[in-house]
C-alpha cells in the first residue's frame, strides 16, 4: 500500500535526467555508433535506478507503485515489440523469396543517380500514406531503396534520411497513421480537420525536403558507375529467378493496411507469404540456404525457419550485392528490443513518480505568448521524445497538459494537434534510444547519428511549426462565443 508521497521539485526531476544526459553523452564519446549493442541500454537501466532512488528516498514512493509504472510502461511498447520480431522475420523471408532482390534489381535499372534521393524520399512518402505505416514502408520498400543508393554509390546515412524523410512526411498525412489519430484525439479536434490544418506546414517542410535531395543529388559524386550498376543486377539475375510475380506479396500486404487490418496480421501474412513465395520461385536459393542433404521438403522447411529467426546471407562473386543480400530475422532485433524494454523502464518510473509532469509545468509557466507557447509544445514533444523514448508518449503527455492552456489562449484545438505532430512524431527517429530511432537504425542497418543528419524533414517540420507560430501564420482562434458552446 502506497504512504504518503510529496510532489516532486524540480531539482528532483533533473536528477535522474542529468544523470542520463551525461552518461549518454560518455557513452557516444567511447562507444559511438555501437551504443545499441548493450550500453545504451545499462544507461537506461543505471538512471532508472536513480530515478527510483530518487522517488522512494525523496518523494516516498513505494517500490511496488514504481513497479507497476514500469510493467504499464512496458506493457504499453509490447505492440512495438511484436511488430520489430516480425519486421525481422519478414526480412528474411522477402530476401529468399526473391521480393526484396526483385525490387533492388528492377529499381536499378529505371533510376537515374541524379534523381535518385528525390525519388527514394517520393516514393516512400507515397508507400507511407498508403499505408499509415512510417516503419512498414521502411522495413520494405525503405530496404529495398537503401540497397539501390548503395549500388548507386550513394553512402548509406544520406540514403536513409531521404527513405525516413519521405516515410514520416506520409505518416503524418496519412489518415491510418496511429500517430495521426492519436495527436487530434489528445488535442480535442477531429482527423480530418488535423490533417488539412497540419498541411499548411507539412507541405512546405516537405517541398524543401525535396528541392534539398535534388540539389544534392545533381551535385554528388557517386563512387558507383554505370558498368558497377550492370554488374550488380547480373549477379542478382545470376542467383535469383527475378519475376514481377513476386510482388503480389508486398502487393497483398499493401492491400491489407489499407483495408486497416492491424498491422501484426498484415505483416504476419506477408512474412507466412514470403515464405511460400520462395519455395516456389527460388528453390536453388532454398538449396543454397539448407546446405547439402535431406529432401527439398526437408530443406525448404529449414530455409524458411532459417529466415525467420537468424542471419541468412546469400554469397555472391560481389562484394556490394553480399551486403545488400544479409538479414538477420527475429534475432536481429533483439538489440534493439532490449533498449526498448530498458527505455520503457526509465520513462515508468519518470512518469508514475510524478517527475515528468514537474518539468513540463515548469516549462508552461514561462509561456506569454502565442510563438512561445507552439515553441514550447514543440520543445516539450523531443524533451519526451528524449527522456521516455516513446512516440506516444511524447504526444500523449504533452497533449494532456497543454489542451487546457491552448483553450485558455482562445486558441482552437487543431494549433496543439498540428504541433504534436510537427514535433512529437518527427523527432522521434532522430533520438538513438528512442523506439523510433533504434528500430529504423536496427532495420535499415545504418546508426541513427549516421543518417540523422540528412533527415531534412524531421528536423525542418518542428522549426516550421515554430515560425508558423511566432509570424501568426494560419493560427486559429475560437470565434466569440463558440468556445462556450463546446465547453
Amino acid at each position: 500500500m502506497q504512504g504518503l508521497t510529496r510532489t516532486p521539485k524540480v531539482l528532483d526531476a533533473l536528477i535522474p535526467l542529468v544523470f542520463l544526459i551525461v552518461l549518454l553523452i560518455l557513452n557516444i564519446k567511447v562507444f559511438g555508433t555501437d551504443g545499441l549493442s548493450g550500453s545504451n541500454q545499462i544507461v537506461l537501466i543505471l538512471s532508472s535506478a536513480v530515478a527510483a532512488i530518487v522517488a522512494i528516498f525523496r518523494l516516498g514512493f513505494h517500490w511496488e507503485t514504481l513497479q507497476d509504472g514500469i510493467i504499464k510502461s512496458i506493457s504499453s511498447a509490447m505492440s512495438s515489440i511484436l511488430i520489430l520480431f516480425l519486421i525481422g522475420a519478414l526480412a528474411g523471408t522477402w530476401m529468399i523469396s526473391g521480393i526484396v532482390p526483385a525490387m533492388i534489381y528492377y529499381g536499378l535499372q529505371v533510376l537515374n543517380p541524379t534523381i535518385f534521393l528525390f525519388a527514394a524520399c517520393f516514393v516512400s512518402g507515397i508507400v507511407s500514406i498508403s499505408t499509415g505505416s512510417s516503419w512498414t514502408t521502411v522495413a520494405t520498400v525503405g530496404v529495398a531503396l537503401l540497397g539501390i543508393g548503395k549500388a548507386l554509390g550513394f553512402e548509406e546515412g544520406i540514403i536513409a534520411g531521404a527513405i525516413i524523410s519521405g516515410a514520416y512526411f506520409g505518416d503524418k498525412m496519412s489518415p491510418l497513421s496511429d500517430t495521426t489519430n492519436l495527436a487530434p484525439a489528445m488535442a480535442g479536434t477531429d482527423l480530418f480537420t488535423h490533417i488539412r490544418y497540419m498541411a499548411k506546414t507539412t507541405i512546405p517542410s516537405i517541398t524543401i525536403t525535396m528541392i534539398l535531395f535534388v540539389i544534392i543529388g545533381f551535385n554528388y559524386e557517386t563512387s558507383g558507375s554505370v558498368d558497377d550498376v550492370k554488374s550488380i543486377s547480373s549477379v542478382i539475375l545470376e542467383r535469383f529467378n527475378i519475376t514481377g510475380w513476386v510482388f503480389i506479396v508486398p502487393l497483398v500486404v499493401l492491400v491489407l493496411i489499407i483495408k486497416k487490418v492491424a498491422a501484426i496480421p498484415a505483416l504476419l501474412a506477408g512474412t507466412l507469404l514470403g515464405g511460400v513465395f520462395a519455395l516456389i520461385f527460388q528453390p536453388d536459393i532454398i538449396r543454397l540456404i539448407a546446405g547439402e542433404g535431406g529432401s527439398f521438403s526437408y530443406q525448404a522447411f529449414k530455409a524458411v525457419m532459417m529466415s525467420l529467426y537468424g542471419e541468412v546471407s546469400v554469397v555472391t562473386s560481389n562484394d556490394i550485392v553480399n551486403e545488400l543480400l544479409v538479414t538477420r530475422g527475429m534475432s536481429g532485433m533483439l538489440n534493439t528490443i532490449w533498449l526498448i524494454i530498458c527505455a520503457m523502464v526509465f520513462g515508468g518510473i519518470m512518469e508514475v513518480s510524478g517527475m515528468l509532469e514537474v518539468l513540463a509545468q515548469a516549462v508552461i509557466r514561462k509561456v506569454h505568448s502565442v510563438g512561445s507557447l507552439i515553441a514550447s509544445t514543440a520543445a516539450t514533444c523531443v524533451f519526451f521524445n528524449v527522456t521516455t523514448s516513446d512516440q506516444y508518449l511524447a504526444i500523449l503527455v504533452p497533449g494532456r497538459m497543454y489542451a487546457d492552456v491552448y483553450r485558455k489562449r482562445g486558441l482552437k484545438p487543431e494549433n496543439l494537434s498540428r504541433t504534436l505532430e510537427d514535433s512529437g512524431t518527427v523527432t522521434s527517429v532522430l533520438v538513438p534510444w528512442n523506439t523510433c530511432g533504434a528500430t529504423q537504425a536496427s532495420v535499415l542497418g545504418v546508426a541513427t547519428l549516421v543518417y540523422a543528419p540528412f533527415c531534412f524533414f524531421n528536423i525542418i517540420s518542428p522549426i516550421m511549426t515554430i515560425l508558423f507560430g511566432y509570424l501568426k501564420i494560419g493560427i486559429r482562434y475560437y470565434e466569440e462565443g463558440e468556445l462556450e458552446d463546446e465547453l
